[in-house]
């Protein structure tokens, strides 16, 4: 855009850039308007000029450089400059408002809704819809989406709760092949460890853990990655404690399957004098109470509101009725002192980690007159695992609780515990254990719900000492998208949580670290298919 004024000053012409077309053209009479007046004139001009370039910019960009007049760019101008609003801001407008109305009508009984979005979209076309219809078809559509949503994903909770509760069929093939071993083959029946050994499980000198399952597998690799991890095998003496029906199994697989230079003692439940009903009763109405059998047999869903239930609530309820929280194996280890009356200190293992690190240096942490060393649960951002405090576990709106405890006190993991059995055997920690249990049997359950945890909380206040958090990662069986660097360098790792290696359910990118410990030259595993 170019401005010419005539060298007689009585012409001012305004015309594009390419000079074939005049804009505007101004002819000045030397009677009528002044030099000062035409100077004032330039000068509007000139700063109007700019601005009607900018706008003319913006349409263009905007795709009206189809304009080929100026009464065309003053149609799509005009309504901008005088503050108004274009056809489709004002449909989106009205469209809004129409919305805002349905959102607050109901939804007619039997009104028949498409099942995709192309069925709307022809249903529209074929019965003429307004706008109005159309908005409360589109709102009873996305409810119905959100409620089979909703219903999908807790039944999704559902189905991956029973198979986390279920033996996988491989898993208990390996148990009955290795039972009929047992009773038929002299070698699967021979004493652990060897008389020679017998006097090593009661030598303090030694690294001595304790594992309570009836999961053989789990066993086998709990073992194989504490004997092969180890700088020191052959200080390792392992006590493997099972039930009376999984014990000729268990016995099996450890006599037909050496981990020497290691040591490994299996035991039943039933071989422990100590563990009598007169020295257990609370565990023993805890696995006879209906009520409680009921809560953890029962029917999930039954008084359950999931309309007022999240996924993740409900998901946490499943969990905390898992089968295993009422099993006398779940826990034994309050009575390690009564059961190894010789020992000194031992490492508490559960069977669902795997160990990638020497851990005879746990033999050297000072407990500082503790009897628990664990790995506190709050440091962490996760709201699955490590950003756990008693608030997590337990009914602060239940009097006892709220008056015994802090919800703001930092929760600690089980899974792998070094325990001083001599400082232990001083307090009345079991005593207080047993005392909860039957509070929270009293008011039928309303003080806590998960498992064996939280009266361990209450038990062991006071007799807690923080070890560093890299001994122990948790969470390998609750979370997907867990950092595989943080794996490789922990020393221990559990799968708590659902979805177990040895599971279907199990998170592939995960289960790696745990069947590189899976013997699978072995004949019992090849012939029950495990893992295949």
């Amino acid at each position: 855009m170019q401005l010419h004024i005539s060298p007689s000053m009585r012409s001012i012409t305004i015309s594009s850039s390419n000079e074939f077309i005049d804009l505007m053209k101004i002819k000045v009479a030397a009677r009528h308007i002044s030099y000062r007046t035409l100077f004032h004139t330039i000068l509007i001009l000139a700063f109007l000029l700019p601005f009607v370039f900018i706008l003319t910019a913006v349409v263009t960009l905007e795709g009206v450089n189809k304009c080929s007049s100026i009464d065309c760019l003053g149609r799509r101008l005009g309504p901008r400059l005088l503050g108004r609003i274009d056809d489709s801001e004002r449909l989106v407008r009205d469209f809004y408002k129409i919305l805002n109305e349905v959102s607050t009508q109901e939804i007619p009984d039997g009104l028949k809704l498409p099942d995709s979005f192309s069925q709307l979209v022809s249903d529209m076309k074929n019965n003429h819809y307004d706008a109005k219809t159309f908005s409360l078809v589109l709102r009873a559509m996305i409810e119905k989406f959100e409620r089979d949503i909703r219903e999908s994903k807790f039944a999704e909770l559902m189905n991956k709760h029973f198979a986390a509760s279920s033996v996988p069929k491989g898993i208990h093939c390996l148990s009955l092949r290795l039972t009929d071993e047992y009773s038929s083959n002299a070698h699967a029946r021979r004493q652990l460890p060897s008389p020679e050994f017998l006097p090593l499980l009661s030598d303090n000198a030694y690294h001595h853990f304790v594992l309570a399952t009836d999961n053989i597998l789990a066993a086998s690799v709990v073992v194989s990655s504490a004997v092969q991890s180890s700088s020191k095998p052959e200080k390792i003496v392992f006590h493997v404690i099972t039930d009376k029906k999984t014990y000729a199994g268990m016995h099996s697989w450890f006599a037909l399957n050496s981990v020497a230079p290691a040591i490994v003692e299996v035991k039943s439940v039933h071989q422990f004098d100590w563990l009598t009903r007169e020295n257990v009763p609370v565990l023993e109405a805890v696995e006879s109470h209906n009520g409680i059998r009921n809560y953890y047999h029962g029917n999930h869903i039954a008084g359950a509101n999931l309309s007022e239930t999240t996924p993740r609530t409900f998901a946490s309820k499943l969990q905390s009725r898992s089968p295993k929280y009422i099993s006398l194996l779940n826990h034994l280890r309050i009575y390690l002192p009564e059961l190894f009356p010789n020992l000194d200190k031992v490492v508490f293992l559960d069977d669902d980690i795997v160990i990638q690190r020497d851990l005879s240096p746990l033999w050297d942490i000072d407990l500082n007159g503790k009897v628990n060393g664990a790995v506190e649960t709050c440091r962490g951002e996760d709201q699955w695992v490590m950003s756990k405090r008693l608030r997590n576990y337990f009914n602060f709106s239940h009097p006892l609780i709220a008056k015994h405890l802090d919800p703001e006190e930092c929760a600690w993991a089980y899974g792998m515990n070094i325990f001083d059995l001599r400082t232990w055997r001083k307090t009345n920690i079991r005593e207080t254990y047993h005392s909860w249990l039957k509070e929270n049997l009293k008011s039928n359950l309303t003080m806590w719900k998960l498992g064996t945890l939280p009266p361990a909380l209450i038990a062991f206040k006071g007799h807690v000492q923080a070890i560093d958090s890299s001994w122990h990662m948790l969470g390998l069986g609750y979370q997907s998208k867990t950092n595989l660097e943080n794996v490789k360098k922990a020393a221990v790792i559990h799968y708590n949580g659902q979805s177990k290696p040895w599971l279907e359910i199990g998170f592939e990118h995960l289960r790696p670290f745990w069947t590189k410990y899976v013997n699978y030259t072995n004949d019992f595993i090849k012939n029950c298919h495990i893992l295949e």
